[in-house]
């Protein structure tokens, strides 16, 4: 029932609050940090299960009122009961949403990669619009973007370019992103007014910690080289640039964006370990089956998820057949209707399953 796991839910709120408060836990760092997330994501679901019984501890005060032998009285309690019983729909409506399974990574920062695919110079420049987008978008949610490795193009945009936003529930919004996403408009290039398709893959990664993953470095290979610029010239003549491959199983990630080989190495490190732990995600997810169909966000990764088309001003997203005139707007960072309407859906899909 409801009820019971939302009990159960509340008594380990206030277990978690005795926990903290106690002189000896507090001095363990590592057990504070964990206590104080479970507490966070216990907090929601147990104030508005609280607002629940008040509302439900309202609604029998309210039909005793009803019953009084004051006709004002009755006609208050009968308006009040109404407004009561609509609220109870509603927060109910609210607990079942919040008690559908949250995944595991939403919390985590992300490591976003984008690659310019199918259509040359403009598959590129997509790719750097892309860019653009995810920076303004995470800008208006207070996130940061710190830019690990990008492969710009004399032409503009970016055949690859990989970046890590940090900030507050980053993964839970992004991880839609995830599949290829395909443009149609006129390229800057092209003269006779053609309308191109051309695409671009975004590729979003949960950050990987070491308490999720553990990496052994016997098993990285790390090579470095001169980093360069668009057209491959030549950025400087120190060996910075850093690739690190993890040999038994061909996984490689490399970055030259950084101010020295030392700052470099890391960011590609955390790149691989990233990389190593999205694949042991999606072997999980692979054996789970049904789970993955319910979960929009980390499907297969080759499956086009996404139109731009320029000439109509409108986006499609085709895993739902959601369809906006706004493209203008989304490009500008205003994606939360796509994503809202994503996180929509995938919660219709967690209850139908429930």
């Amino acid at each position: 029932m409801l009820t019971d796991r939302l009990d159960q839910m509340e008594t380990r709120y206030e277990e978690i609050g005795k926990e903290m408060s106690d002189p000896v836990v507090a001095c363990d760092v590592k057990k504070v940090t964990e206590l104080a997330k479970e507490f966070s994501h216990l907090e929601t679901p147990v104030l508005l299960y609280r607002k629940y019984k008040k509302l439900l501890n309202s609604l029998e005060e309210l039909k005793d009122m009803a019953k009084d032998n004051d006709p004002d009285i009755r006609e208050m309690a009968e308006m009040e009961l109404e407004e009561t019983h609509q609220s109870i729909t509603k927060t109910e409506a609210e607990l079942e949403v919040l008690l559908i399974p949250k995944d595991p990574n939403d919390d985590k920062n992300v490591i976003v990669e984008i690659r310019g695919a199918a259509g040359g110079d403009e598959a590129n420049i997509f790719a750097g619009d892309l860019f653009r987008m995810y920076n303004k978008f995470a800008e208006s949610k207070g996130w940061n973007i710190e830019v690990l490795n990008a492969e710009a193009k004399e032409a503009g945009g970016y055949s690859q370019i990989e970046f890590m936003v940090n900030g507050d529930a980053v993964y839970s919004l992004l991880k839609y992103e995830s599949g290829v996403h395909r443009v149609q408009r006129v390229p800057q290039t092209e003269s006779s007014g053609r309308i191109h398709t051309s695409t671009a893959t975004v590729l979003v990664l949960p950050e990987a910690e070491e308490i999720d993953f553990e990496m052994n470095m016997e098993d990285v290979r790390v090579d470095t080289f001169n980093s360069s610029g668009p057209g491959g010239q030549s950025v400087n003549t120190t060996r910075s640039a850093v690739r690190v491959t993890h040999v038994p199983t061909n996984t490689v990630a490399q970055c030259q964006d950084g101010k020295s080989q030392h700052e470099n190495k890391a960011s590609a490190l955390k790149i691989l370990r990233s990389r190593l732990y999205d694949k042991l995600l999606q072997e999980k997810l692979e054996k789970e089956g049904a789970e993955r169909k319910s979960k929009i966000g980390v499907g297969d990764r080759s499956e086009k998820i996404r139109t731009y088309n320029y000439p109509q001003n409108r986006i499609t997203d085709h895993r739902i057949g959601f369809t906006i005139q706004q493209l203008d707007r989304v490009i500008d960072g205003r994606l939360d209707p796509i994503i809202e309407a994503l996180i929509t859906e995938e919660q219709k899909r967690k209850l139908e399953r429930e």
